[in-house]
């Protein structure tokens, strides 16, 4: 049987650094207020000229360095962003152009912070069907393009950044299983609903949340997804070594991990320096613990998100 692995990891962040007490100076807010609500101290922020395709791009590298593969050995490219260069062709065709690719399939996924997860399932699952044997997924978000900076509710909380990991086929299982979900039925509350028509921008052109239900909505859809993975996978909370969740707001990952009976110090934390990066997150989170020498072969690594749609999702990697 063919499974796929993670062989390599990479991340990479923007140089600019806003923290708490920047924003202090151009809106209503306190860094008090904003470590309590959500955990953030600081967070990264795009360059003028820089591009999503770019993160994507420095990322990649390191992943691809640390699987010790080259270009020539990737057939399967997905990005996953809601913060493309443009409207087509897809990041992924451009990261594919950047990185010297020249075979195999490209595209992006839309799935707001869940990007990554869905992303990872579909190389997954490409893989196991035999249509590509060496993968890059990457988590890139530009989003702070999207904020109104006067809306203290949300230009606080979110950075920009980029994450990657390569997926290769192999005989020993890695991606032990994934459960995903979508209820479009709530996609008014977490939003930006801009577009394009005839050259103008109709509809507003800036993140919207309604964080209160945010928040509510995600703590019980985590849980459920957890439970159903562990259910087909016929194992249980002592079987996870490591939560490395979308790094949105520290109250939902301490509800998480509660939920788990891990203590913190088994979660990846990393959303006090890189705010919520979206699709960014998890691959972010994941690259700082495996090269920190945290996450060991052999342990078992639960990636859960939730994010606009509504999509969430969990999956568990054995490293």
């Amino acid at each position: 049987m063919i499974h796929s692995r993670i062989i390599g990891t990479g991340s990479y962040l923007p140089e600019k650094v806003l923290t708490n007490y920047d924003l202090e100076k151009i809106v209503e807010t306190t860094n008090e207020w904003i470590v309590t609500r959500s955990g953030i101290s600081e967070r990264h922020l795009v360059a003028e000229g820089e591009l999503t395709s770019d993160l994507a791009l420095h990322a990649s590298r390191r992943a691809i360095e640390a699987a010790g593969v080259s270009a020539e050995d990737i057939d399967l490219i997905i990005v996953a962003t809601t913060t493309p260069d443009q409207v087509f062709p897809s990041t992924a065709c451009i990261l594919q152009d950047k990185l010297g690719v020249r075979q195999g399939v490209a595209f992006d996924v839309q799935a707001v912070c869940s990007g990554f997860i869905y992303a990872l399932n579909t190389a997954d699952l490409y893989i196991r069907g035999g249509q590509a044997r060496t993968a890059l997924v990457v988590g890139a978000e530009a989003l702070t393009r999207l904020l109104d900076w006067t809306d203290r509710s949300t230009c606080v909380l979110f950075g920009d950044g980029a994450g990657a990991v390569v997926l290769q086929a192999s005989d020993e299982p890695g991606i032990l299983g994934a459960r995903l979900h979508a209820d479009g039925r709530h996609r008014d509350m977490l939003k930006a609903d801009a577009r394009i028509s005839n050259g103008v921008i109709e509809g507003r052109p800036y993140m919207y949340m309604d964080g209160q239900a945010v928040f509510k909505f995600a703590v019980k859809v985590l849980a459920e997804v957890v439970d159903e993975l562990l259910a087909d996978l016929k194992l249980g909370y002592a079987d996870i070594d490591w939560l490395v969740p979308h790094q949105a707001n520290i109250r939902i990952i301490e509800a998480t991990a509660k939920k788990l009976g891990l203590g913190m110090d088994k979660v990846v934390l990393t959303v006090g320096q890189h705010g919520n990066t979206s699709a960014a997150s998890i691959p972010l989170a994941l690259d700082a613990a495996v090269r920190t020498g945290r996450i060991q072969p052999g342990q078992n690594v639960l990636l859960e998100a939730v994010g606009g749609g509504f999509v969430w999702g969990a999956v568990l990697v054995r490293w």
